[in-house]
């Protein structure tokens, strides 16, 4: 081979390395931009928001619906305060927040308390300014016991004043640890957060300096969540393919969150 022809060769390969590099960082810069100002996908590794979500769910979080901090960042750089294009949560979002002690850890829960709310709990009924929250009872489900047990457990239909309706468990009845409070009377600018799963959630009802959420700052939330997208049993890996005719929750993807 001519050395022009070796040259031809070696500038053909190196400009389709560089092409290969750049369609690279394209899609990295892309990736960056959908997932800091749109959607970024969470997984669900606990039970605290059985039954609307499930341990092996993967979701979809809008992170346009709030606004934008520095948590919608990767990394949550201190880069600046408070919120841009800021719109409110609302009463029975299921949100994923940043846990306000540590402001590392994701959290998802859902809004019970907005800004100068009075929100207890008497006999595993919720109270918002000293309004009974409705429940009706429905159906039992099979859920996991405090001791890891599968058992039948109690739920309810329960419908915030603003007329969103969820399902919550009642895993140890009415008379679970936090089934019975003091009023939390939430602060500007902060929401309180509980778990659809009462007895087996650590939320706003646990104060931060006691190891749980206390009250989250408007400046911590992520974003909605919107879709689950994907869904394996609990325990299963997502990567193992091969495993996912058995192992998928075929009817759970692309539910919304409600």
């Amino acid at each position: 081979m001519s050395d022009r022809k070796v040259e031809r060769v070696a500038k053909k390969a190196e400009g389709g390395i560089g092409e290969t590099i750049k369609v690279v960082i394209e899609a990295l810069l892309i990736a960056i931009v959908v997932r800091t100002l749109l959607f970024q996908p969470f997984n669900i590794p606990s039970g605290s928001m059985i039954p609307t979500l499930l341990i092996g769910d993967y979701l979809f979080v809008s992170k346009y619906s709030y606004g934008y901090s520095k948590h919608s960042l990767p990394f949550s750089p201190d880069v600046f305060s408070g919120r841009v294009l800021a719109s409110e949560p609302k009463r029975g979002d299921v949100a994923v927040f940043k846990l306000p002690r540590d402001g590392s850890t994701d959290y998802i829960k859902r809004v019970i308390g907005l800004p100068g709310d009075r929100v207890q709990m008497i006999e595993g009924k919720l109270f918002i300014n000293g309004q009974l929250v409705p429940r009706m009872p429905i159906a039992k489900i099979r859920t996991r016991d405090a001791f890891g047990r599968d058992s039948e457990v109690p739920t309810y239909k329960e419908t915030l004043p603003n007329g969103v309706s969820y399902t919550v468990i009642e895993r140890d009845g009415d008379t679970g640890f936090y089934d019975n409070t003091n009023v939390y009377t939430v602060p500007p600018g902060n929401y309180f957060m509980m778990g659809d799963n009462r007895d087996n959630s650590t939320d706003s009802r646990v104060p931060a300096n006691d190891g749980g959420v206390g009250y989250v700052p408007f400046e911590n939330f992520v974003g909605r969540a919107e879709v689950i997208f994907f869904s394996v049993d609990e325990g299963e890996p997502a990567w193992q393919v091969w495993r996912w005719p058995w192992s998928v929750r075929w009817d759970r993807i692309f539910t919304p969150v409600r």
